[in-house]
């Protein structure tokens, strides 16, 4: 029978669970409600052949969690010899969503043949035998020694590639896949141009047996709440943001972009591991409350000299007073030596909403003649020396640097870099001063 016949099925679940007691008798019952290909839409089950890697990359929501979680039950409950690895971005992600999670693998696994979690020993065992062991990402030595007939790697976008750590707990992983008759991977994912990402992407339909699904979050539709659907569509349709996390595209970078994907992520590191000296807050403030956000990055100097990218507390369509609040509420939060904001667009309007927020804020007023990428342009060399950080992961901002290009040009998301230019007033500031930027006057 085909996937779409069983639409009625899958609208009408909670429906049919309370009519099932009286049709069927209890093992009956569990064989239909617990039966994952009956329930599951074409594009959650494992594609034919002896593929070794399964790459699913689709947006939020679709089910990633739980096609994974179902095809390690799958795995454990037909190899009762299986040895499993369970790779999340962190043990406690491993732990919370695909182990314990709403879609993890205590949640999809039938009473009768629910394994036993041991957390002291990160270890899950099936009553048959099977078993499966968790890691991190961020660990990538663990996974050096270890032998395992299959693996599932969860949001391998999101794992940390600081100094190449997420290709190398890859690669280790690799290494010790080697039980069983067929060993394989299943790695899902929400799309990021990251470097393992990319890598992986290379392979499909190689020699290397990657097999690709893609999916959007509206093809979960009928599981996800109408509310949820409707603000996302609303917030993030047609936008780069909407196309990367809600479509599942792999947005590639532009060619001669002064910022790469690439870049970014090798300039990433954990938050808080950096005490702070200086703390700016840059502030890009819009032309009008019903136009283009208002930019307010926080960026600090660390006591080693390097910069860092802390938070980006942008809003959009706000009026003067609610992203002055925000500005405030930023600097306060971060204990900012100085608020650094673009004067450009009426300079005494932006100091007295800024002042009426707080008017002990240490306010710069600043006003440039070139434009937003030709600023930004010695921001970047910066980059590429090694002098910046991401202290963390900040999606819209990154992709507006990446749409920035030489010779004055944007063409990333929105019609405006705010929250880039907002970065470059910061770290200019923080890194540059006035011979970093030297037609620009203060007030």
């Amino acid at each position: 029978m085909s996937q779409d016949r069983l639409d009625f099925l899958r609208h009408d679940e909670e429906q049919l669970a309370h009519e099932l007691p009286d049709m069927l008798d209890p093992s009956e019952r569990d064989a239909v409600l617990w039966n994952w290909p009956m329930w599951a839409r074409a594009s959650q089950l494992p594609p034919p052949g002896d593929w070794r890697i399964w790459l699913i990359m689709a947006g939020r929501g679709f089910g990633k969690t739980r096609t994974g979680a179902e095809w390690v039950r799958m795995v454990a409950e037909s190899d009762h010899s299986a040895r499993i690895a369970l790779v999340g971005s962190s043990l406690h992600e491993a732990r919370s969503v695909m182990v314990e999670g709403e879609s993890g693998l205590m949640a999809v696994s039938p009473p009768h043949l629910r394994p036993r979690y041991e957390p002291s020993l990160r270890r899950i065992v099936w009553p048959g035998g099977a078993q499966a062991l968790l890691y991190s990402a961020a660990e990538a030595e663990a996974l050096r020694g270890p032998q395992h007939s299959h693996a599932w790697c969860d949001e391998i976008a999101k794992w940390d590639d600081n100094q190449g750590q997420a290709r190398r707990c890859w690669d280790n992983l690799l290494l010790g896949l080697r039980l069983g008759d067929l060993p394989q991977i299943v790695a899902t994912t929400t799309p990021r141009a990251m470097p393992l990402v990319r890598r992986l992407m290379a392979q499909v339909g190689a020699e290397d047996d990657v097999v690709l699904t893609r999916g959007s979050t509206l093809e979960n539709e009928a599981n996800l709440p109408g509310r949820f659907i409707t603000d996302v569509t609303r917030e993030f349709g047609g936008t780069l943001l909407g196309r990367q996390e809600l479509d599942g595209e792999l947005i590639d970078d532009l060619p001669g972009a002064l910022w790469t994907r690439s870049r970014i992520e090798q300039c990433r590191e954990p938050i808080g591991t950096t005490a702070m000296t200086r703390v700016i807050v840059g502030v890009d403030p819009p032309a009008s409350a019903e136009g283009d956000a208002c930019g307010i990055v926080v960026c600090g100097l660390g006591e080693d000299g390097v910069a860092r990218v802390l938070a980006d507390a942008s809003v959009e369509k706000a009026s003067p007073e609610r992203w002055a609040r925000a500005v405030a509420e930023a600097a306060r939060a971060w204990s900012a030596d100085r608020v650094v904001a673009e004067a450009n667009q009426g300079g005494a309007m932006v100091e007295a909403v800024l002042r009426a927020a707080n008017a002990a804020l240490p306010l710069r007023l600043v006003h440039a003649v070139r434009g937003k990428v030709a600023r930004a342009e010695p921001v970047a060399a910066l980059y590429e020396a090694g002098r910046v950080r991401h202290a963390g992961l900040f999606t819209r901002l990154e992709d507006e640097l990446c749409g920035l290009l030489p010779g004055g040009t944007y063409q990333g998301p929105g019609r405006s870099p705010d929250r880039a230019d907002a970065c470059v007033w910061a770290l200019t500031e923080l890194m540059l001063g006035r011979a970093g930027e030297p037609r620009i006057w203060i007030d």
